[in-house]
């Protein structure tokens, strides 16, 4: 990890600033060839954590722009290596020019995540930190960028490493007893322990019950419209994103495969798909829009039946009707109640009914209450919200080896048994936090992430 790395650390878009970042041992040697500040001193004179102003240059030598430079030394900083950040003005032209020159002065090009792999690896962030820097990157709104951010100050690892700790010292209590029969340590009664398990049991079993409403703080709420063609599923979508995201025309059958857009209620995000009408057909092309109807129906959160209030009930609505109430919670819609009513709420099987005109934008506002209502987390968003599914598998794997230990406690099989169990459960708490994680997996987290962090 000595070697010097180099990265644009934000956006490629036109921007007030942009940042160049290095790190490793000799960067500030590096940085020193492409940026001179103004008062003439070297870059390696330069005070800690203090901006300093000065010139970028590119490859030819050529002044390319007017930059602050910020040096911080090992171990004090993000990575726990020397580091430095050019902050120029945010013009792409700037940035990749200055990168550019950096590689040529002897850096490498950063790895997606490098910088924060390279922090868990000296010890600046536990595993549970790293991977809330990318939730907090990627975190569409603010509860789950609260979350992130809790996590980043060692939320998580603050609730797991009381845990961690009193199943070390028990095993090591136990090892003590067995390799030094003849000191004076405590005998070791596993029933004295049975408590303190049952308790990191509730802990662990109460963070793995975060999993689904963490998956839907940062996946989205999966919403499914669903009806036959022509009921207005395509118009609905677009009155509830704000823009026209899918075809709309008066011919049945337009939509032929799902289309998936993100939409904000309140604080919660959601993402809807549309659905081909689902109906009988000979279309090859259109059937196999309908199976993906009837799948998206089955794998959403909720999904929205959305009836023509103007056309009649048919075979095609029932169907439809059915396919819905597949998904954990679905509500209808009866649409285009700008026209003349043919469809009542008492012909629906839905304890929710919303009467809205899509085309017309009204109505739409008892159904957005209804989505945020039923959506929005009642948990606190203080880190304590599992949003990753290794982290859940990690933990629940944990809760069952420590409820398979209590079990053989209970059986009154021998201690060492047991305590297979309880180091069954730490190496799943340490590949949480990444005290036990293995190379591929830690590899396969940081790929994750966005180069320049």
């Amino acid at each position: 990890m000595s070697d010097v790395i180099a990265a644009i650390a934000t956006g490629k878009q036109p921007c007030a600033i942009g940042v160049l970042r290095l790190s490793g041992d000799g960067c500030v040697a590096v940085a020193g060839k492409v940026f001179a500040p103004s008062d003439g001193r070297p870059i390696e004179s330069l005070p800690v954590r203090k901006l300093c102003l000065g010139t970028v240059f590119d490859v030819q030598g050529r002044v390319i722009d007017q930059a602050q430079a910020v040096v911080c030394r090992a171990p004090h900083s993000y990575t726990g290596e020397d580091t430095v950040e050019l902050q120029c003005h945010g013009s792409p032209a700037v940035l990749s020019a200055g990168l550019e020159a950096l590689l040529r002065a002897g850096a490498r090009l950063a790895l997606p995540g490098e910088f924060t792999k390279r922090a868990f690896l000296n010890g600046k962030l536990d595993l549970t930190a790293a991977e809330a820097v990318v939730d907090l990157i990627d975190a569409q709104t603010a509860d789950l960028a609260a979350n992130a951010a809790a996590q980043l100050g060692g939320s998580l690892h603050r609730k797991l490493h009381p845990i961690y700790d009193g199943l070390t010292d028990l095993c090591s209590h136990y090892h003590a007893v067995l390799d030094y029969p003849d000191e004076d340590i405590p005998d070791f009664r596993l029933a004295d322990f049975t408590e303190a398990l049952r308790g990191w049991i509730a802990e662990l079993d109460e963070l793995s019950a975060t999993c689904d409403r963490g998956r839907l703080l940062k996946q989205g709420v999966k919403i499914a419209l669903i009806g036959r063609p022509n009921a207005g599923k395509s118009s609905l979508l677009n009155a509830l994103v704000g823009f026209d995201r899918a075809i709309v025309t008066e011919i049945p059958g337009t939509t032929r495969d799902t289309v998936e857009e993100a939409a904000r209620f309140g604080r919660v995000l959601a993402r809807i798909t549309d659905t081909a009408g689902i109906r009988e057909t000979g279309d090859r092309i259109e059937a196999l829009g309908v199976e993906r109807s009837r799948a998206a129906a089955k794998a959403a959160d909720l999904a929205i039946f959305v009836c023509d209030a103007a056309t009649p009930l048919d075979d095609e609505d029932r169907a439809a009707m059915a396919a819905a109430r597949l998904a954990p919670r679905s509500v209808a819609v009866l649409n285009k109640t700008d026209l003349e009513q043919r469809v009542f709420r008492v012909e629906l099987p839905f304890e929710h009914i919303f009467a809205v005109s899509a085309a017309c934008g009204t109505g739409l506002a008892p159904l957005c209450r209804y989505i945020e209502d039923t959506f929005a987390t009642d948990l606190p968003c203080d880190g304590s919200i599992l949003t990753n599914v290794r982290q859940g598998e990690a933990v629940r794997r944990a809760a069952d080896a420590l409820r398979a230990a209590t079990a053989a406690i209970r059986a009154g099989v021998t201690p060492d048994a047991v305590l297979i169990e309880l180091e069954a459960a730490m190496e799943a708490i340490g590949e949480l936090t990444g005290r036990t994680v293995r190379e591929d997996v830690t590899q396969r987290i940081f790929e994750r992430f966005c180069v320049g962090k």
